[in-house]
């Protein structure tokens, strides 16, 4: 990836319509009240064009309440996947109402699923209904942390609990091209999540990542790796993209998650305990709020799966409407922005097989 290309700049929308959004209706915690209020706002309020997929009759009545018949197309799926389900939920539930949404993509009469279905099961029937892409060896989730007007991106935030250090690369440039898609970045800076910033650190997967990225980065124009990130790195705004493995990631982000939980009902709690404080956080309310919509994890849209075949989000499972209508708007931007074309673009700078060749003539790969 050295020198100049058409490659390197960042792809231009090549769409001549808005995406279509093909939404979960029965997947996640609040489904389908939720959901269906969440694809209202969506095509009310964003503007996006929406159809849901999910128990056709069910359906119909909730956009009746939002008066919405007219406004959003529904597609019958009998089933669904429950949220306990994990990867065999692909084979179990073949007509569950993600793998219609995804079925929709492959026919090309949707370009995007939103699902706030489970993890495990969107993930599973996403990548079996749309496959990988070429060269790309395992999709990855990535999530916005809240660090900003520009977010910074994480790499794999759990799909992917044991990774090679090839993977490990490979989820430096889909988040590259997330950040270049989503947030217009134009030469992310990359980090590798370990437990010292020093060179060296971390186990044998870690160790053979940095070397392999650090020889993927040089003299590239579109990735700056800028070596090892530690866990109170992560809300520092210090890189664009955070690179780790599954296991690592979700461990990170729920303990992020939970900490501006934590923080937000102490804040809560502090501005509560006297009429003092009550009188200065009525003057101070429009700052108040904007701190709760920076942690608010809806406020991101949830995950992108990248690395397939098609855009998929999936979104929080206790996600309200706001939720779902980020989710959407999120879905809207990545296909829009033809992020699976710019993936595709990233990869294939290199001659095919040029990670491999590189893993192979520099030892063999720890880790795995």
């Amino acid at each position: 990836m050295t020198g100049t290309s058409d490659a390197d700049a960042p792809v231009a929308l090549r769409r001549t319509s808005p995406p279509i959004i093909a939404v979960d209706a029965m997947g996640g915690d609040n489904a389908p009240g939720a959901v269906v209020e969440g694809a209202v706002l969506a095509v009310r309020e964003l503007g996006l064009r929406v159809v849901l997929v999910g128990r056709r009759t069910e359906i119909a009545g909730l956009l009746a309440e939002h008066d919405a018949l007219r406004d959003i197309p529904v597609v019958h799926a009998e089933d669904s996947l429950a949220m306990h389900e994990g990867a065999l939920a692909s084979w179990r539930r073949p007509r569950s109402s993600a793998a219609v949404a995804c079925r929709l993509i492959r026919r090309g009469d949707a370009d995007a699923l939103v699902s706030a279905g489970s993890t495990g099961g969107v993930v599973a029937t996403s990548t079996v209904r749309l496959r990988t892409q070429h060269g790309v060896l395992r999709p990855a989730l990535a999530v916005t942390l809240p660090t900003g007007e520009t977010p910074t991106i994480m790499v794999d935030a759990g799909a992917n609990a044991d990774a090679k250090p090839e993977m490990l690369v490979q989820f430096a440039h889909l988040g590259c091209a997330y950040a270049q898609t989503a947030f217009r970045v134009q030469r992310p800076r990359v980090g590798l999540l370990t437990i010292g910033s020093e060179p060296g650190k971390g186990n044998r997967l870690v160790r053979r990542t940095a070397e392999l990225l650090a020889a993927a980065a040089e003299d590239s124009t579109i990735m700056d790796y800028r070596g090892n990130i530690e866990g109170h790195d992560l809300l520092a705004r210090k890189v664009d993209v955070i690179v780790t493995d599954g296991h690592t990631g979700n461990v990170a982000l729920k303990a992020v998650e939970g900490t501006a939980a934590f923080a937000m009902d102490a804040v809560r709690t502090a501005l509560t305990s006297s009429v003092a404080a009550k009188a200065g956080a009525m003057l101070q309310r429009k700052a108040l709020r904007g701190l709760r919509e920076r942690l608010d994890s809806e406020t991101y849209g949830g995950a992108a799966l990248l690395g397939l075949n098609g855009t998929v989000v999936i979104a929080h499972g206790d996600s309200r409407a706001r939720g779902i209508a980020h989710a959407c708007r999120l879905a809207h931007d990545l296909a829009a922005g033809d992020i699976g074309e710019h993936v595709r673009r990233r990869l294939h700078t290199r001659p095919a097989g040029w990670l491999h060749r590189l893993a192979q003539s520099e030892g063999p790969a720890e880790g795995r």
